[in-house]
């Protein structure tokens, strides 16, 4: 028997996170008709949280209780959704939303709440939002994605008006915009939290998160924006795999945000090219753990909605926005 005296804080830390997982596990039908099939971007971070699940679960014995589609685009993600081509999908809730009104029986759980940032030059001079004007921002996603979207309504009180009139916007795919950064060809980068970590590690300037933005804009508690998307039909043909899954999820999201050893064995797959690389990812996404799912989280995204609404308008909402609270759904405790 080991001696638990030598135990560190840390290894009872990981070890209760990995008996949290392990516990998750028997839960899974053993005589499922089949496993999940999630669509999953192939290189996306999602993978880093699934790549845990299936990993604990064959340390336990146990078959992986889900199969991926890797497709090449956020895109063809929700498209597979659409078309029936897998069961569960990764996309953030204001899109599910605007399905969800339009007729589609879409739910949403969160698993992350990571979120991107303005980051800068090395040796940029700017120190505010001011310093912006006439300079060539990059933004990822596009004139309505919903961090531009936010930044613009944060932004309006410090310029008093809209930024997006007094630089100029380049818009693009986040590694493109990264490589402008480099060049010096743009002068600061709106961008997802991945990227933003991969250029906080090389030494670039964080001007501010989007995190700051929310809480800046009331938006308390931040409410997740990210996590799996599935039909509500799903419930009837494999309710007891779902709610096992995302006992799963979040089991090894705690494996994630507390074990080391679980970030090395994802390292080979993470495609960093440093170490510095490699550290910034891995504390970027733990960050991005979400707690529990609660009343307060559903307000913060009521208010959210209504400010989406408000800036983004029709091409971001639809028609006819409205607020679906079952939209939201979280496993049983």
């Amino acid at each position: 028997m080991a001696d638990l005296t030598r135990l560190t804080r840390r290894q009872v830390v990981v070890a209760g996170s990995a008996a949290a997982l392990a516990a998750a596990l028997p839960a899974w039908p053993a005589r499922a008709a089949r496993p999940l099939k999630i669509a999953t971007l192939k290189f996306g971070t999602v993978n880093w949280l699934l790549d845990t699940m299936k990993a604990e679960s064959e340390k336990a014995g146990k078959p992986a209780p889900f199969e991926r589609l890797e497709l090449a685009s956020t895109q063809a993600l929700t498209v597979a959704l659409q078309a029936g081509q897998c069961d569960l999908t990764v996309s953030d809730w204001p899109w599910a939303m605007r399905r969800r009104i339009e007729g589609e029986p879409f739910r949403f759980a969160p698993y992350s709440s990571a979120l991107g940032a303005v980051m800068l030059g090395k040796d940029s001079k700017i120190a505010s939002v001011k310093d912006l004007k006439g300079k060539k921002v990059g933004v990822a996603g596009g004139p309505i994605d919903k961090s531009w979207l936010l930044f613009r309504a944060w932004a309006h009180k410090e310029v008093e008006g809209d930024i997006a009139a007094m630089v100029e916007p380049v818009f693009g795919a986040p590694p493109l915009l990264n490589e402008q950064l480099r060049l010096g060809r743009i002068d600061a980068v709106l961008t997802f939290w991945n990227f933003a970590a991969r250029l906080d590690a090389e030494g670039f300037r964080r001007m501010i998160d989007v995190a700051d933005v929310m809480a800046d804009l009331g938006l308390k508690p931040q409410p997740p924006m990210v996590g799996f998307v599935w039909r509500e039909t799903l419930f009837e043909t494999a309710g007891g795999e779902l709610e096992a899954f995302f006992q799963g999820v979040k089991a090894a999201n705690e494996t994630l945000r507390t074990s080391d050893e679980a970030w090395s064995r994802l390292k080979p797959s993470m495609h960093v090219q440093s170490d510095a690389e490699f550290t910034r990812l891995r504390d970027y996404f733990r960050a991005g753990v979400p707690g529990p799912w609660g009343q307060a989280e559903l307000a913060s995204s009521q208010k959210l909605y209504g400010l989406l609404s408000e800036l983004g308008g029709a091409e971001f909402v639809g028609p006819n926005p409205r607020f679906d609270p079952g939209l939201f759904w979280s496993p049983k405790v």
